[in-house]
């Protein structure tokens, strides 16, 4: 067909696609549609990303399960809105507007202006939306882009506003002191989850350090540490009070030390290992005291440095604590304390009075990681660069012990890819340790998938929840609405702009740092006094957590609409928001209304590289997804992804041959069905019938593949169904693929003959072509939300010839109702439900049996190595208690399909009775059941069972179990039977299912009739292929002629043995010996091919009547004028030569083809 081309180029269809649902608005016409229908809501919350960085395979895989999800909501009497959503705020503007301007330092924004460095920020938030909108609408994506939310948006931070001082006035909300993850690039603390998000393996030093006691100076404590760093900062020390401790002399420096038994291994390495002896430590050291170290709390030490010994609290330093964390798994059982450093520290710090709760730290490093004038010696140096000159010192002061290095895993700043260092901060939280009971029980009202991500990874995390730091020392965010006097002795939190116009008498339009921060609240209490807004942002995680109520502008706006909606039906992102925005959304619903955000929830895995690294734009390890998209399509792209583990939250390879390999297994093979369905409507209506899809025949077809193909595509309806409803796609498309698979390989070839009219019925061909109308646009209209172009091209030629197609016209197409062929697109349509009474098992479980007989019969033929051209005389087929259906079903309408697609003659159902004679039915016992049955029995069992005879073993499945040994074995569930083929003679072969329950033997005896009729069924392909090399349609005509090596005429035996094989073939047509084609043919292809291992030309040329032998010229000239078609059977024509009148007869003078010729001039007998 002129306009289905053999080959479609996939992305070029999609672009037009892509034009046709831009230039009519498809998608919010589908909106429309289901708003004028009054459907019901279905909420979709969309997590907001960044648009600083263009689209990887992370947005595109959740982007395409949120597609998937969403269209499936639309297509199923769903409205959902879908709006797309920035992050604009937070870390990943800032820290490329650092590195743009070359910022190192806070105090460079306050030079600058913050209302400049903020401006600057808002300039790049929204530089690749563009880029965002083309990719993710070329996938195939369909959200609002026009109707979008930005964080940065005065309506979207009012509402942040708001559920800030709605947890503040629950008394949810404190300012304190925690040690925190610390970016010292991006100078902000992080939160624990950012801090997990990119670890990697590094090397640090690894020191131990001696502590002399105050009593004793020639005794100290050891204690060991990666951060020489923070050991300027050390007030304490801290031992476990259940550990034993020892105070040994070393014999080498003659020191004594303290350190916990069981760790000195950390001074003496050759403890660890295998060949140490007891013995061996009388040359190293000598153990002078043991105690625990409940003896050793309160002891004083000398510190380290002078840097802190004149603090207010300074009394209170350099003593030994005691705590439960300290552990002997590395190090010396001894820890040093350094509370502004670590969040153990500074608990065990506060717990013993070490330190005061608000009080200064001894901290003397700045929010950039460097060393402030605390610290004369290394001032202005960052921390970790510090660690060499501070080792040096001391090493000079005698305080070194050991110095080594340590290879372990350690957090890195998600954007800037620098190492953290965890710091003390003042910040402002929100209690959630207060509320993770209810955090637990709202976890256990959503449906996740897959399960077990919400039952371990997330449930774990919210039962160890611990109070979360909010703010950040930061410029481009959200303002914590906190306004309070210097001391905080008066604090007001503010809800919204017009809380803050009437507090302070100024209205504004953006709230900003720049605008806000220069607004001033009178005091209540003190006249006189000025309420300031306090220094920090929101971190962005509060914004993103916010999102279901700010998009909306909730509560200023669009509360009903809300509140109806709230918690959303779907919501999906990767396994790395498990303890980001799954959790910020789920720690504020939960604050906010008890309720949970979200009912359910897809997680997707992460998409690696093809070795399984990490994608990395610097390394290239992957392909681009938009030149994967170009080459293959979306469509392509997005069935590899989502028919993968990463759907269920694992890892996925990503590998672009896979895509290739949807391409070629899923929508060439779905395509070539498609156009072969189009080109047989066509031929169909060419004999001047109208193919009008009827109902009415496909339900009545009795045709056994045909009750097949449709019972199979209502279970397919039915469960796709099923499994969306259980939000379960990975489960979805292997059964898509499946049924594809079904169709073309099985339904299509099978059918193939009758579908094209060569079985000589065009009722019944229009009967098959019906059904096979029926199920392209059920599965199209099924694959809609997954394969959303390929199924709008396949809709747009179906709809063409449904009834309701003339009324798409003046709009109508774009309207209510919608129906096959009027609605302008397929995905305006609703998704078909399944017919229960279509459901048919036995035509399913008869179509079943066919395909393994036919599967076993091909590996018996591959076995012989008998090409499936080659006819074979017999295929005997034993099956083990085969239902009444299935043997009246191989026996009777499907034993023609089944000696069709083996290419045999004759095919045999071997009766029970007779099953003895072709096969042996052998037992084995399932030996971990009936183990623990009858123990040492068991051996006698076995061998009782394993040595039955045929009958024995029919015997005992017929009876349903076997009395043995005092026990009894249930023959279907503790038993597995087997059939093994067992006749003699070499004419057999036999090949038999895994399962035993199935065997198919074939005759291989190759005679010449066998040998004839495989030579005719290569020259038939032979042909077929040259047909298809020339382009030509099916109802194109030809005549087809071989020449072959006449001293030895196999090729014109053949046809001779066949000539009936190749009429049915060829509609009437035989090919004959070249030696007989006019000479007036006119050639339209030849190609020398091969049969039976002889070459042989074929030539394939235009109907040409046939002159009688012996006819004059000038009768013959004037018949090579003459077109076949148009002279009628019988015709006398009459014509002038030179004047003279000459008349010929057809049948007589000449014939409408050489075969007609031929017959009836009985020069080729076998015609």
């Amino acid at each position: 067909m002129s306009f289905l081309p053999p080959a479609l180029d996939f992305p070029k269809s999609e672009e037009e696609v892509c034009d046709k649902w831009a230039k009519e608005s498809t998608f919010h016409t589908q909106n429309r549609l289901s708003e004028q229908r009054g459907d019901e809501e279905f909420t979709f919350y969309d997590g907001p990303p960044f648009a600083t960085g263009l689209p990887h395979y992370g947005h595109i895989l959740a982007g395409t399960i949120k597609d998937v999800v969403t269209r499936y909501a639309a297509m199923t009497g769903k409205i959902v809105e879908r709006r797309a959503g920035w992050d604009c705020h937070g870390l990943p503007v800032e820290y490329e507007i650092d590195q743009m301007l070359n910022i190192t330092h806070r105090d460079q924004v306050l030079e600058m202006g913050i209302d400049k460095y903020n401006e600057t920020c808002r300039s790049i938030v929204t530089r690749y939306t563009k880029e965002w909108e083309s990719t993710i609408t070329r996938l195939g994506r369909w959200i609002d882009f026009e109707n979008d939310y930005k964080t940065m948006d005065p309506n979207f931070m009012e509402s942040v506003w708001w559920v800030f001082k709605q947890l503040f006035e629950k008394d949810l909300v404190y300012q304190g002191y925690k040690v925190m993850p610390f970016s010292t690039a991006c100078g902000t603390p992080l939160s624990n989850f950012e801090a997990g998000l990119n670890y990697k393996e590094v090397r640090d030093p690894a020191v131990v350090v001696n502590f002399p006691l105050v009593e004793d100076e020639e005794t100290s404590f050891l204690a060991w540490t990666t951060t020489p760093w923070t050991l300027p900062s050390n007030v304490a020390l801290c031992v476990h009070e259940k550990l034993e401790y020892v105070k040994i002399l070393d014999k080498k420096s003659g020191r004594k030390y303290i350190v916990a038994k069981t760790r000195m291994c950390q001074l003496y390495p050759a403890m660890s290992k295998k060949k140490w002896k007891p013995s061996m430590g009388e040359e190293l050291f000598e153990i002078l005291a043991t105690f625990p170290g409940t003896e050793l709390v309160g002891k004083k030490y000398v510190p380290i440095f002078d840097y802190f010994t004149k603090d207010d609290n300074a009394s209170e330093y350099f003593r030994v604590l005691s705590d439960n964390y300290v552990t002997d798994d590395a190090g010396t059982g001894i820890v040093h304390q350094a509370p502004a450093f670590g969040e153990d520290d500074y608990r065990v710090c506060l717990a013993h009075g070490v330190i005061q709760k608000g009080a200064e730290l001894p901290c003397p490093v700045d929010g950039n990681g460097m060393f402030t004038e605390k610290v004369p010696p290394v001032k202005g140096e960052h921390v970790k660069k510090a660690d060499a000159k501070l080792m040096e010192i001391i090493k000079e002061n005698g305080r070194l012990v050991q110095k080594d290095n340590l290879d372990h895993s350690y957090p890195f700043c998600w954007r800037s890819d620098t190492p953290l260092i965890y710091k003390a901060v003042p910040s402002w939280f929100i209690k959630v340790e207060e509320i993770k009971d209810r955090l637990v029980e709202n976890n256990k009202k959503t449906y996740w998938v897959p399960n077990i991500v919400k039952e371990g990874r997330f449930h774990n995390w919210l039962v160890d929840a611990r109070d979360w730091a909010v703010s950040r020392n930061r410029f481009w965010g959200t303002p914590i609405p906190i306004w309070a006097t210097d001391d905080m002795s008066e604090v007001i939190c503010i809800g919204s702009i017009a809380e803050l116009a009437e507090l302070s008498g100024v209205t504004i339009d953006d709230l900003h740092r720049e605008v806000v921060d220069k607004i001033e609240i009178p005091s209540k209490k003190t006249p006189g006094v000025v309420l300031k807004r306090i220094d920090e942002v929101f971190d962005c995680w509060f914004e993103s957590g916010s999102m279901p109520y700010a998009q909306k502008h909730y509560p200023f706006e669009n509360r009903e609409k809300f509140e109806s909606g709230f918690p959303a039906n779907f919501i999906a992102e990767g396994l790395d928001q498990t303890r980001g925005w799954f959790y910020t959304l789920m720690v504020l619903a939960t604050a906010l209304f008890d309720k949970p955000a979200f009912q359910n929830l897809i997680v997707n895995g992460l998409v690696q590289a093809a070795d399984g690294k990490k994608m990395s734009k610097r390394l290239k390890n992957y392909p681009d997804p938009v030149v994967v998209i170009n080459k293959y399509g979306a469509d392509a792209l997005r069935m590899y992804l989502i028919n993968s583990p990463v759907v269920r939250a694992e890892s996925l390879k990503f590998k672009e041959e896979g895509v290739l390999g949807v391409v070629k297994e899923v929508f060439l093979p779905w395509y070539n069905a498609f156009r072969f369905m189009m080109q047989n409507i066509e031929r169909f209506e060419s004999t001047g019938r109208k193919f009008i899809p009827s109902s009415v025949k496909v339900h009545g077809t009795t045709n056994p593949t045909d009750v097949w193909i449709s019972a199979a595509t209502q279970k397919l309806i039915k469960y796709v169904h099923e499994e969306m409803q259980a939000y379960r796609l990975y489960t979805v498309m292997p059964e898509l693929v499946r049924f594809i698979t079904q169709l073309t390989n099985w339904y299509v070839r099978l059918n193939r003959d009758r579908l094209k009219g060569a079985e000589g019925d065009d009722d019944d061909a229009e009967v098959g072509l019906q059904v096979l109308y029926d199920v392209l646009l059920n599965m199209t209209t099924v694959m809609a939300p997954f394969t959303p172009f390929i199924t709008e091209f396949f809709y747009q030629h179906l709809r063409k010839m449904q009834p309701s197609y003339p009324e798409h016209v003046n709009g109508g197409g774009a309207q209510n109702p919608v129906k096959p062929g009027k609605s302008d697109s397929i995905h305006y349509l609703a998704l078909p439900t399944y017919d229960p009474s279509r459901l048919n098992e036995n035509a399913v479980e008869a179509m079943e049996k066919l395909q393994t007989i036919v599967e076993l019969g091909r590996n018996v033929r591959e076995k012989r190595l008998i090409n499936l051209k080659t006819p074979v005389k017999n295929v005997v087929v034993i099956l083990r208690n085969p239902s009444q259906n299935v043997i009246d079903s191989v026996t009777g309408p499907l034993k023609g399909y089944i000696l069709s697609e083996l290419n045999a003659w004759e095919l045999t159902i071997v009766p029970r009775e007779s099953e003895h004679e072709w096969v042996t039915l052998s037992l084995t016992p399932d030996f971990k059941k009936l183990g623990k049955k009858f123990g040492s029995k068991m051996k006698t069992v076995a061998a009782t069972i394993k040595s039955m005879s045929h009958a024995e073993a029919v015997g005992v499945l017929e009876k349903g179990h076997l009395d043995i040994e005092g026990g009894t074995v249930d023959a279907l569930t503790e038993m597995v039977s087997k059939l093994s083929f067992s006749k003699e003679g070499e004419q057999w072969e036999s090949a038999s299912t895994q399962e035993g329950d199935a065997v198919v033997a074939i005759d291989c005896t190759q005679d010449d009739a066998i040998l004839a009729a495989g030579r005719a069924r290569e020259l038939i392909n032979a042909i077929q292929q040259l047909r298809k090399n020339a382009g030509l349609d099916l109802k194109d005509k030809v005549e087809a002629f071989f020449l072959e090596n006449e001293t030895d005429p196999i090729i014109e035996a053949a046809v001779s043995e066949n000539v009936e094989v190749f009429r049915s073939k060829f509609k009437g047509s035989v090919p004959l010996p070249k030696r007989y084609a006019p000479k007036w043919s006119v050639e339209i292809c030849s190609e020398n091919v091969e049969v039976a291992g002889s070459k042989v030309q074929v030539t394939l040329c235009r109907p040409a009547v046939a002159a009688r032998e012996g006819l004059p010229d000038e009768q013959t000239i004037f018949l090579s004028t003459l077109q076949p078609y148009s002279v009628e059977t019988g015709a006398e024509l009459s014509f002038s030569v030179d004047g003279k009148d000459l008349k010929v007869k057809e049948g007589v003078d000449f014939w409408l083809s050489t075969a007609s010729k031929l017959a009836a001039t009985k020069t080729v007998v076998w015609l």
